[in-house]
């Protein structure tokens, strides 16, 4: 019977985020049905904390007042869970920390000061548009002024003449307008442009220098949406929403002072109303970076989630944790409502001051002004002049709040980008060069979690050009193991040296040219393939690319691509297999030609026969070097010099293929359950 015809589909309850049961279908576990019970069991003994506690779910049957009370209750506990969250974060070890709000305004600063003059020339072509467009309304207030003496005093001629030029006037004012509006959108666009441009090379060498332990300990979830949905959020602040900033501010400036210098009074309603409404902008403000930090965070938890569940497919099935995964998806998914709903609400309240600030100055200014005209102290010119001025100042002011609250969304996108680069460096480079090639390993714990070592006291001495191979069983240590002795993780307690000096004091560019380490996982780059392989060491000739190649069985199918080596590799471009993108991995590896070669499992995604065939055409390369082979392959162990079997941390077995099968012991066992 196929594992497809054995599979029996069965109704899991799973609860969604509003507390709904529903029949969420699962495949049953291909477990024995005992061990499957006991894995389910284990999951549920573990207790449920509800990722929503129930003070924000609202009240059934309640009154109004009382409705109103509980959703200001559950404002007050998003607050402070916002608040928890962001605090959390800042001083967390675990994972990546966001910056504080000082960094972000340093760094913002920093790029601005590097455009110096385009920002100058943004700030001086939207201040003259601004005083172009400010004009007309103070030349339309005198027209009126100046039509309703003529026609008083009879003088009609005058008053169309006087209109035709004020007609003239304006036109020449709009056309300036205009024009210097358009030097204003160039100059900010490109001023947006170049400031992201540096911005995105920054962060991208912060991500570079990420520590990998830190990396690991925050989940691929938290680094992919920093670099996806943040590096987004803040490109669009950049580009849009900082330019429009600055044209709003300025723009509300001078028209404040174009209403003052109209009329005190009739401008009165407008300042008032404007000072009110910045009460809630500001108490905005003091709140919405801690909810969008929060909003990214929940996004960082779902990404993480279901990129574990992705990854561990198969895991899930055999365990029979289906109904767990979605149970988790479902949870973390309440939680970022909860914290969308926190700043939905900011928003709301913002928006609704905002709306009542807008209109009502309109009603004032009319109000104040027939008054002013029936006691004579304002004119209709005056009060044409601070209506136009009213809805030319709050078109703009609207649109500042408005880019107000998205540059609050891509400050909180730029403070977890920059916390990517608080993030302190894991080793100390120091002054000492390598007097030799020999790698040393004494006394080697480490620990992921505090109090739990997965390498227990390991000691390990390579003569130069020794093929050590290290076997065990999976989750023993052998990954780890490999990344102590490539100088990936500096160990807990004890040290690994290479010619006398500590691997985790070596400057990186000078490690890898004594320790190279080469994983199952396999990156292609956009680009040609040369230049995928050139990154190990650049400026290498094609010749050099070629031998690489040939040494990993690459360039014969290398040389049958439509353009040979500048053929286009990645995304959009020409797709490798997993097997053709480890060759150019290795290929990178001896372009770089260390003397020490770490690999882990580095032919996993290959089939056996191309595998075996690829380690052979290797060996004649690797003469001379020492190799570190952690494979699951067992044939990989028989061609080593000595194999250390790894069993719970520790070397349990130390020798040749002939002295552990010999032995008959934990190798043996392997060896021949291997080759049965």
């Amino acid at each position: 019977m196929s594992r497809a015809d054995a599979t029996v589909v069965a109704a899991d309850a799973a609860t969604d985020a509003t507390g709904v049961h529903t029949a969420v279908a699962t495949p049953q576990s291909p477990l024995p049905v005992g061990l499957a019970a006991e894995s389910a069991r284990t999951w549920e003994a573990v207790s449920h904390v509800p990722p929503v506690p129930d003070e924000l779910r609202p009240p059934q049957g309640a009154s109004v007042t009382e409705r109103v009370r509980a959703l200001h209750r559950r404002h007050l506990l998003r607050e402070r869970r916002a608040q928890e969250f962001v605090a959390d974060t800042m001083n967390s070890r675990k994972g990546l920390p966001i910056a504080d709000n000082r960094s972000v305004v340093r760094f913002m600063r920093g790029l601005l000061s590097q455009s110096r003059m385009l920002v100058i020339a943004v700030v001086a072509a939207n201040a003259l548009a601004a005083t172009a467009g400010l004009l007309v309304p103070r030349l339309l207030g005198d027209l009126v002024d100046s039509t309703v003496a003529d026609v008083q005093a009879g003088r009609v001629d005058a008053a169309m003449a006087g209109a035709n030029s004020a007609a003239l006037v304006v036109a020449g004012l709009v056309v300036l307008q205009s024009a210097f509006t358009l030097a204003a959108k160039i100059s900010s666009a490109v001023l947006g442009q170049g400031v992201l441009a540096t911005a995105r090379e920054y962060v991208v060498r912060a991500i570079l220098r990420l520590p990998l332990s830190r990396v690991e300990s925050a989940g691929s979830g938290d680094l992919v949406t920093r670099v996806t949905r943040d590096v987004g959020t803040m490109s669009e602040s950049v580009r849009w929403a900082l330019p429009e900033a600055i044209v709003a501010s300025i723009t509300v400036a001078l028209t404040l002072v174009a209403m003052i210098s109209n009329s005190v009074v009739l401008s009165a309603p407008s300042i008032v109303l404007m000072a009110l409404a910045l009460v809630q902008v500001r108490r905005y403000l003091k709140r919405a970076s801690k909810g969008y930090l929060t909003e990214g965070g929940t996004y960082s938890r779902i990404n993480t989630t279901l990129t574990e569940t992705v990854e561990g497919a198969r895991t899930v099935e055999a365990l029979g944790l289906a109904r767990h995964r979605l149970q988790r998806g479902d949870d973390d998914i309440a939680v970022s409502g909860q914290a969308e709903r926190y700043t939905m609400t900011l928003r709301n309240l913002l928006f609704a001051v905002m709306d009542v600030a807008f209109s009502t100055p309109r009603v004032l200014v009319l109000l104040l002004g027939s008054i002013g005209y029936a006691q004579g102290w304002a004119s209709l010119g005056q009060i044409t002049t601070a209506i136009l001025y009213t809805e030319a100042l709050w078109g703009p002011f609207d649109m500042l709040v408005s880019t107000v609250d998205r540059v609050q969304v891509g400050i909180a996108s730029t403070t977890r980008l920059l916390g990517i680069a608080t993030v302190p460096a894991d080793r100390q480079a120091g002054d000492d060069v390598p007097v030799g090639s020999e790698l040393v390993g004494s006394d080697l714990r480490y620990a992921y979690r505090a109090d739990h070592d997965v390498l227990h006291g390991i000691d390990l001495d390579l003569t130069t050009g020794e093929r050590l191979a290290v076997v065990g069983p999976s989750g023993s240590g052998k990954s780890t193991l490999g990344r102590l002795l490539s100088g990936i993780h500096g160990p807990r307690t004890g040290s690994v040296t290479v010619g006398g000096v500590e691997l985790t004091s070596l400057p990186l560019d000078t490690l890898r040219t004594e320790v190279a380490l080469v994983t199952q996982e396999h990156h292609v780059f956009i680009g040609s393939v040369r230049d995928n392989v050139v990154l190990a060491r650049e400026g290498s000739s094609d010749e050099a690319v070629r031998a690489a190649l040939k040494a990993v069985d690459a360039l014969d199918w290398v040389e049958r691509l439509p353009e040979g080596l500048d053929t286009k590799l990645g995304s959009g471009h020409h797709e490798l297999t997993p097997g053709r993108a480890q060759q150019i991995a290795l290929a990178r590896l001896i372009l770089a030609d260390p003397h020490t070669i770490v690999l882990d499992e580095a032919t996993s995604l290959i089939d056996p026969r191309t595998a075996r065939h690829l380690e052979g055409s290797m060996n004649a390369l690797l003469t001379g070097r020492t190799v570190v082979a952690i494979a699951h392959r067992l044939h990989t162990a028989h061609d080593a010099d000595r194999i250390a079997v790894v069993i719970d941390g520790r070397i349990a077995e130390l020798g040749s293929h002939e002295e552990l099968v010999a032995r008959q012991g934990e190798y043996a066992a392997l060896w021949h359950a291997w080759t049965s």
